[in-house]
């Protein structure tokens, strides 16, 4: 499906991420996901690897790497990121060897350079320059950035009320119903909606997490470690890059942001969850 997305895929705001099957618009890179952490937990349980070294990193590399190619060819950089740090959460739970992590330390701090140069786009430079100064250019690439957080900013303490936030209602946010969704939450409830909302997402990982210690499965460990890191990372790097801690990049919030192929993949990770908790029990 990713092979194919780059072919037929229905192209918007400039990228092929999307499959039109009519009645649906179906997004390989979001059911990917949850595929690597089906796919990698299967294989580290059954491999028994712990405190991996660099043979040892070669077909897990191999297992994501095709994946993230494929995405960031759409382009799509910022699901591309998530492809690498939800598997990469898996592996550094079994542990991974100091020498190894020192040299990918190393690795990314000579490759920065270059991939600025030579591999993002213009489009992407603009919005690291943007996180950085959004001031730059207010009418342009950096408006999204600054009407998110004037919507943040202006719920204040309790929030303007459900259906009150002039951003929201005069449309002064962009992607109110998807990427920015945390930010409309924010200025009808405030501070204290905000904060809910994170305290509910922290005791989900908290539960999912008691599960996977209840579980005495490797595998099924494993998975509940990789739905950890896959709400984990999306709640961090939406919010992060709605209230201008991170760049601004297209990732949803779990369980909010409006998207079918998103919801349906969250929804399937924690069903697969509910299984392993249940499973417990059978005997």
């Amino acid at each position: 499906a990713l092979v194919l997305v780059l072919f037929i895929g229905k192209r918007l705001y400039g990228a092929r991420r999307w499959i039109d099957l009519y009645f649906f618009h179906f997004q390989p890179s979001e059911t990917m996901k949850l595929s690597i952490i089906l796919f990698l937990g299967a294989y580290l349980s059954r491999r028994k690897l712990e405190n991996f070294g660099f043979k040892d990193l070669l077909k897990p590399l191999l297992i994501v790497g095709v994946p993230f190619l494929l995405t960031v060819r759409q382009p799509d950089l910022g699901t591309g990121i998530l492809l690498l740090a939800i598997p990469g959460s898996m592996i550094l739970f079994l542990r991974v060897r100091t020498r190894v992590l020192m040299s990918v330390a190393l690795i990314l701090a000579v490759s920065l350079p270059v991939a600025w140069s030579y591999g993002l786009k213009s489009y992407q430079k603009n919005r690291v320059l943007n996180f950085l100064n959004p001031e730059r250019d207010p009418r342009g690439t950096g408006y999204n950035s600054i009407q998110a957080k004037i919507a943040i900013g202006s719920g204040q303490l309790l929030g303007r009320g459900f259906q009150q936030g002039s951003q929201n209602q005069l449309e002064f946010l962009p992607e109110r119903h998807s990427d920015f969704i945390f930010c409309v939450l924010s200025e009808e409830y405030g501070f204290i909606g905000g904060f809910f909302t994170l305290a509910l997402f922290l005791v989900l990982l908290l539960i999912i997490l008691h599960i996977a210690q209840a579980s005495g499965d490797r595998g099924a460990i494993l998975i509940c470690v990789g739905v950890t890191a896959f709400i984990f990372w999306h709640m961090i790097i939406n919010i992060g890059m709605v209230s201008g801690l991170l760049p601004i990049v297209g990732v949803p919030l779990p369980l909010l942001s409006y998207g079918g192929t998103s919801l349906v993949t969250f929804m399937g990770s924690l069903g697969i969850v509910a299984s392993i908790g249940r499973r417990r029990y059978m005997f």
